[in-house]
C-alpha cells in the first residue's frame, strides 16, 4: 500500500511540532506509523555543510537562489521516503524582502501531498509563546504582523491544493488544549 504524503504548517510559536508530537503518539498506540522530516531542518544541516549558516535562524536571511536549491533538494529527497510521511514546515517564511513560498511549485511537484494541515491560534498566544521561548531568535513582532502572517497562510495554502489537488485541513492549537488539537490531527492522519 502506498503511503500518504502529508504536511503540517504554521507559523512559528504556534506549537506545530508539539501538536505533531502528540498526534503520532497517539497514532503508534494504535499501529499507525509515520516518518516525520522536518523540511527546515534538512535544508539546514545542507546550508550548514555548505558554510552558508551557522544557526536555523539565520536561514530565512539566504539569498533568494540558496533558498531555491535548498528546497529542491529536500524535497527531492523527501519524495523518495516510502510508506506514511510527514512534512513538518513552514507554509511561507517572512523575509526582510516580503514573504516567501515555503513550498513553492519545484517543491510541490516533487512531494504532491495528500494533506495539507494548517495549525493555527489565537494571535497574542502566538505572541506569548514566542516571547517566553528562549531557546529561539525570532523577529519581534506584534499581534498584527502575526495576524498577518496566519491570513497569508491560509493562501497561500489554499494555492498549494489548487496545484497539486490535496486537502486542507485547520487545526487550533488553543492554550491549555493540546490534547484536543492532537485528537484532531491524529483523526485526520488515519
Amino acid at each position: 500500500m502506498a503511503g500518504k504524503k502529508v504536511i503540517i504548517t504554521g507559523v512559528p510559536g504556534v506549537g506545530k511540532t508539539t501538536v505533531i508530537n502528540e498526534a503520532l503518539s497517539k497514532l503508534k498506540s494504535e499501529g499507525v506509523e509515520y516518518k516525520t522530516i522536518n523540511f527546515g531542518s534538512f535544508m539546514f544541516e545542507v546550508a550548514k555543510n555548505e558554510g552558508l549558516v551557522e544557526n536555523r535562524d539565520q536561514m530565512r536571511s539566504l539569498d533568494r537562489t540558496d533558498q531555491k536549491r535548498l528546497q529542491q533538494r529536500a524535497a527531492q529527497a523527501i519524495a523518495q521516503i516510502p510508506g506514511n510521511v510527514m512534512i513538518d514546515t513552514h507554509a511561507s517564511v517572512k523575509t526582510p524582502k516580503g514573504y516567501l513560498a515555503g513550498l513553492p511549485e519545484w517543491v510541490l511537484r516533487e512531494i504532491m501531498p495528500d494533506m495539507i494541515i494548517l495549525v493555527e491560534t489565537d494571535n497574542d498566544q502566538i505572541l506569548m509563546r514566542r516571547i517566553t521561548d528562549e531557546t529561539r531568535s525570532r523577529d519581534k513582532e506584534g499581534a498584527r504582523a502575526i495576524a498577518e502572517h496566519q491570513e497569508f497562510n491560509r493562501s497561500i495554502a489554499a494555492a498549494y491544493a489548487m496545484a497539486t489537488g490535496c486537502t486542507i485541513k485547520l487545526i487550533t492549537n488553543a492554550d491549555h488544549l493540546l490534547d484536543l488539537a492532537a485528537t484532531e490531527m491524529a483523526d485526520a492522519l488515519r
